[in-house]
């Protein structure tokens, strides 16, 4: 009897360890799950607290003159009541968003905030997935913490409550990216069981057409296939020009009304905007209208420092890059366009968010390398010709301080476009000044063009991250879309 009894108890010990890891794991992911609601709970008091009153005002005027539009009058005669604004987009833009017509103002609103959040959650997934594979978190888990995360920032925030589009045309932008990923990847190696759809997506031969379509419905995008074309990566830059030109000759031949009076006139009228000095414009033109304190940009001074800082931004563009950063490149080349162009609304500064994540993972990395935790896993270089734990050189002071400014940095970027001080020190001219508080207000009011023209200057790459290089069959190393 005894030992019957010992067998049956050997039996059952399995079962028992089964049930203890199923219930440790139940707990954990209840605990993540009380997390993600937390934080997303923490986002949305943020929005409140630092965020305006929000009720789709871009999305009304939208909503008003593709209405207006079908009902069979001209897309750029509407002016919105009780207002100046009118229909600023190419008419790419407005057959897009024809079908809002049919449902109401708040239905289209809540559709399109709905639709940019799931955008923004696919774009962290991808970008944040050769993180989370490093260190080993859940990807879901650490998706479920950024995507409110990021929403509650100026840029975020600003999207979703005026109606805008930036967060879905930083997905189509940001979809090229992850196709070069794939196809940097992947090279000219595929699975013989792979069907041709298959091989099609994953080879990243599409890349391009999400850039295309960006710059078809705004144009500053276009510095991509400037990006694209200097990095010679010609391909991907054919395809977003063919892209650009397709729909635009589609847009002709559907609409050509339309399309002639806003290449012809809306597209140089850049009064139908808002003034270059108003606030929310943080861009350079923006800042240095302030600076003068004047209504409009001191045109020359602008277009020199534009000059400067697309060199800069694309040189450095080019450099990380070059040392296998994709991300941090493409984060640049964002951060450029939005310095140079006349106006950037504060809703319009999304590349902050990449920007965030390369100086978050730019510490982690370092703090991993400072402790040799830092392994090659087949990427063709890891900050090579640099001594020390993978390239790195070791701490000399304080290890556990490896990576605390980059920390910084990341921790202080979030945190200045989370608060948003540009709203509190907020004037329009000619009633108030734009020093009406000081040089502190007016360094306030231009702090986010402040912090755009810091990143591109400075935001460091991280040497083979995401390197774009792809071993051929051979055993070759080659650039993609590039010199071999």
């Amino acid at each position: 009897m005894p030992a019957t009894v010992g067998r049956r108890m050997d039996r059952l010990t399995p079962i028992r360890r089964v049930t203890r890891l199923t219930r440790a794991v139940d707990r954990r992911t209840a605990v993540r799950v009380g997390v993600v609601t937390a934080v997303a709970y923490a986002a949305w008091f943020a929005i409140g607290a630092f965020g305006r009153p929000y009720n789709f005002f871009d999305m009304k005027i939208y909503h008003g003159a593709v209405a207006w539009w079908m009902n069979g009058n001209e897309l750029y005669d509407f002016i919105a009541p009780s207002t100046t604004l009118g229909f600023t987009y190419p008419p790419f833009g407005g057959l897009i968003m024809l079908p809002m017509a049919l449902v109401p103002v708040q239905v289209a609103g809540w559709l399109n905030a709905l639709a940019s959040i799931a955008a923004l959650a696919l774009v962290l997934a991808g970008l944040l997935r050769p993180v989370v594979d490093r260190l080993g978190w859940p990807l879901w888990f650490t998706v479920g913490i950024a995507t409110p995360m990021a929403v509650a920032l100026e840029p975020g925030r600003e999207t979703l409550g005026y109606g805008q589009v930036n967060l879905l045309l930083f997905a189509l932008i940001m979809a090229d990216l992850i196709g070069l990923r794939w196809r940097a990847r992947r090279g000219t190696r595929f699975d013989p069981a792979d069907g041709p759809l298959r091989r099609f997506v994953f080879s990243g031969a599409w890349a391009g057409v999400g850039i295309g379509l960006a710059t078809a419905v705004k144009l500053t995008p276009a510095l991509f296939i400037v990006y694209l074309m200097i990095t010679r990566q010609w391909r991907a830059a054919a395809t977003a020009v063919g892209t650009t030109i397709g729909v635009t000759l589609a847009g002709f031949a559907l609409v050509g009304t339309e399309s002639r009076a806003y290449f012809g006139s809306v597209l140089w009228q850049t009064e139908r905007v808002g003034a270059a000095d108003m606030t929310p414009n943080q861009s350079l033109a923006g800042l240095l209208a302030r600076l003068y304190d004047s209504i409009e940009t001191p045109g020359l001074l602008w277009l020199s420092f534009s000059v400067l800082i697309l060199a800069l931004g694309l040189s450095r563009a080019v450099s990380a890059r070059a040392d296998g950063d994709e991300l941090t490149a493409f984060t640049l080349v964002g951060l450029t366009a939005n310095v140079i162009s006349p106006i950037s609304w504060s809703h319009h500064l999304v590349w902050v968010i990449p920007a965030i994540i390369v100086l978050a993972d730019a510490a982690v990395r370092r703090r991993e390398a400072s402790r040799g935790s830092v392994q090659r896993t087949g990427q063709v270089s890891s900050y090579s010709g640099l001594p020390g734990v993978n390239g790195l050189r070791p701490p000399i002071w304080y290890p556990t301080l490896t990576g605390l400014r980059h920390s910084v940095a990341a921790v202080g970027l979030y945190l200045l476009f989370l608060t948003s001080p540009i709203w509190p020190y907020e004037h329009q001219l000619p009633e108030v000044s734009h020093y009406q508080d000081g040089l502190f207000g007016a360094l306030m009011e231009n702090s986010l063009a402040v912090a755009l023209i810091v990143l591109v200057a400075a935001l460091p790459w991280r040497p083979g991250a995401e390197p774009a290089f792809y071993a051929d069959r051979f055993g070759r190393t080659s650039l993609v879309n590039g010199r071999s």
